[in-house]
């Protein structure tokens, strides 16, 4: 399984940014890809023609069923604000006829740093906590999870 964080540029430098937590705890499973606009990464690329991978971002309608990511081998994240996510999700027309899942979170989102979150939105890390968890990587999730939370409280 492999995790890609389809990462916006400007995330690179914010201190608030949890997708370089992900990475950096788990390097084996998540993988950060810096999104361009005119020049898709061939990793990501790849990863669409194995037809193993589904895109986790919000569906548009009701009448679109989620796919199970738990079906997939590799699912793409955006790691953006939701201003830039939609930018991503919009400009990038290789993403648009992926599969596309959604996550059902337990709880709501611990994570305090930004404004103009989501309802029901989850940060990148707590995102791949979820992805973990349903992949039946329980103790990895678990790690990742308990540094997520000492990351928001140190912010």
């Amino acid at each position: 399984m492999k995790i890609f964080l389809l990462t916006h540029e400007r995330e690179l430098s914010r201190a608030s940014n949890t997708g370089a937590l992900a990475a950096s705890l788990v390097p084996e499973i998540v993988e950060r890809v810096v999104w361009q606009r005119s020049a898709p990464s061939e990793t990501i690329l790849d990863a669409i023609r194995s037809e193993k991978t589904v895109l986790l971002y919000p569906l548009e309608d009701d009448a679109t069923e989620a796919a199970p990511i738990a079906d997939f081998d590799n699912i793409i994240l955006l790691d953006a604000t939701w201003q830039e996510a939609r930018k991503i999700f919009n400009r990038s027309a290789y993403l648009k006829d992926l599969p596309r899942a959604q996550i059902q979170p337990q709880q709501s989102s611990q994570y305090q740093l930004r404004r103009n979150q989501l309802d029901g939105g989850l940060c990148t890390a707590e995102c791949v906590v979820e992805i973990l968890r349903l992949k039946k990587c329980s103790d990895i999730a678990d790690r990742l999870d308990a540094a997520f939370t000492l990351f928001n409280s140190s912010m």
